[in-house]
């Protein structure tokens, strides 16, 4: 582990837990004073805690902060603007009807000497100073935060730190919204913030960012920090290569499965603002990951192959014929079926039992004369239960009674009781126990055993490489690599998914 000879802030055995859940365990590092620090690690890995612990919006279990050689067992958000320690949120956190004057000086207004009126003159002032100074931009005081770009509410948000003479300045994935040229402003300026003495530590998953602007960086695993290293003696898959777990065991099923006949082709799809030109094709029998960070369009790919997004440009086939899935009843149609990331609120009805859920998708398949043949429904549920073997009390138990895994296991009930050929899986396994997960990839496999196809997007790489026959990484709206699974490392996706330096280097 490197050591930081002049620390400005330094972290001793940081444990924090939520409930029976560990977040973080013995985590030690320490930033040297007027670098840029990154720290990485994939989702879950205890990143996001660390830096609320930082911000005081959570207090240790145990361990020591200290800052500027004075120890503290907690921060408080007061203490931390206090000591100069502030925040650059990737979700923007500025009130969109607030102009722009209000925005920079909230909670700080400048008021005129011995008098309690604002100086408003003075205010404009130092923005203009800071605006100027550090990007070379002109704002108009009077205009509304929610008229601004995305890049331009992330200036305002470190304006209104750089008006406030900061120590050290955390920026919290700052990227993920931001296009190619602004994305190079941010990169530029972080560098001159570091000539200017401020210490920056910059959390992201794109390890081309970290290669190009970072003097150390701090990897943490499962809630620990296993490594500590300065980037230039450090490449970007060695980094990938310190973040993943290696150890697959045997959660994923061996198939037996054919490929087939070509079951999905998409060809030049284009949605702008979030991916252009994707063409892909996926077989009966066999199971595709999908994988990029947030911000590189997987998500929004899978919205629009189900309907949920309008695409601009492109087509999608299914078994030969051009699908216009404009809405998700005619993505239904074409038996292509969504399990979306956040089952609850999207993939089923909470307050519905195991047995409506079941049949949500295909109550056609039920009614008779108009009128629910209840008999038919209830042994469609019982034999799915059955397959997908989901722990219930019973066909009428609500699902929101159930475990994650077993409300996850009725969202693909769902479709399966429709007879769909297309799955798409946003994240299948997000929130699930390892006994569900191995259950869900199982019932993957059985799938595409029956000759459907199976496209899952998934974070999870160790995961992807497990179950999938290729993967496909998607970044900033375009495909750029594809994968034999079978024959790849977690590292070398990883290192694909995050970019690279080459791609960071005309930022100067």
């Amino acid at each position: 582990m490197t050591a930081a000879t002049d620390a400005i802030i330094r972290l001793t055995g940081i444990e924090k837990s939520f409930g029976g859940a560990r977040a973080l365990s013995g985590v030690s590092f320490a930033v040297a004073r007027g670098t840029v620090h990154g720290l990485v690690g994939q989702n879950g890995a205890g990143k996001s805690t660390l830096i609320k612990l930082l911000a005081g919006l959570h207090k240790a279990d145990a361990g020591v902060i200290e800052f500027d050689g004075r120890s503290y067992e907690r921060l408080t958000p007061h203490l931390a603007e206090e000591l100069g320690i502030h925040f650059i949120h990737q979700d923007r956190l500025l009130v969109p009807t607030f102009t722009v004057g209000e925005a920079l000086f909230l909670g700080r207004e400048l008021r005129i000497a011995g008098t309690p009126f604002l100086d408003r003159r003075l205010m404009q002032r130092r923005a203009a100073e800071v605006l100027d100074r550090y990007f070379g931009l002109r704002l108009p005081n009077s205009t509304l935060i929610a008229e601004l770009s995305t890049a331009e509410k992330q200036i305002i948000q470190i304006t209104r730190a750089l008006l406030n003479a900061p120590k050290v300045l955390v920026f919290d994935e700052p990227t993920a919204a931001l296009v190619r040229r602004e994305a190079d402003i941010l990169f530029k300026l972080i560098r001159r913030l570091r000539e200017d003495g401020i210490t920056v530590i910059y959390i992201s998953h794109y390890l081309g960012e970290i290669e190009g602007l970072c003097d150390t960086v701090t990897v943490l695993r499962n809630g620990r920090d296993v490594a500590t290293v300065r980037v230039s003696e450090a490449t970007a898959a060695e980094i990938a290569g310190l973040m993943v777990n290696r150890e697959v065991g045997e959660l994923y099923p061996k198939r037996q499965s054919v490929l087939g006949e070509t079951l999905l082709r998409v060809e030049g799809l284009s949605l702008p603002g979030h991916f252009s030109g994707i063409d892909l094709t996926m077989r009966r029998g066999e199971i595709l990951g999908l994988t990029g960070l947030l911000g590189s369009g997987a998500k929004e790919l899978m919205r629009a192959l189900f309907g949920l997004e309008a695409v601009a440009e492109g087509f999608v086939e299914v078994e030969g014929k051009t699908v216009l899935a404009a809405s998700p009843a005619q993505a239904a149609r074409r038996r292509i079926a969504l399990v979306p990331e956040d089952r609850r609120r999207h993939g089923v009805a909470l307050d519905l039992s195991v047995a409506e859920n079941t049949t949500l998708a295909s109550l056609g398949r039920f009614t008779r004369a108009g009128l629910l043949d209840t008999r038919a429904e209830n042994a469609e549920a019982d034999r799915l239960m059955k397959r997908l073997q989901i722990k219930a009390e019973s066909r009428e138990a609500l699902v929101r009674t159930l475990s994650g895994g077993n409300q996850q296991k009725v969202a693909i009930a769902k479709w399966l009781s429709r007879h769909s050929e297309i799955y798409l899986l946003d994240e299948p396994t997000v929130g699930v126990d390892i006994a569900a997960k191995a259950e869900i990839y199982s019932l993957v496999a059985e799938l595409v055993e029956r000759g459907a196809g199976v496209l899952v997007l998934s974070s999870d790489l160790p995961e992807l490489l497990g179950i999938t026959d290729r993967i496909l990484v998607l970044f900033r709206g375009r495909i750029v690599r594809e994968f034999v699974s079978k024959d790849t490392a977690v590292d070398e996706v990883l290192a694909k998914v995050t970019g690279s330096s080459e791609e960071l280097r005309h930022a100067g």
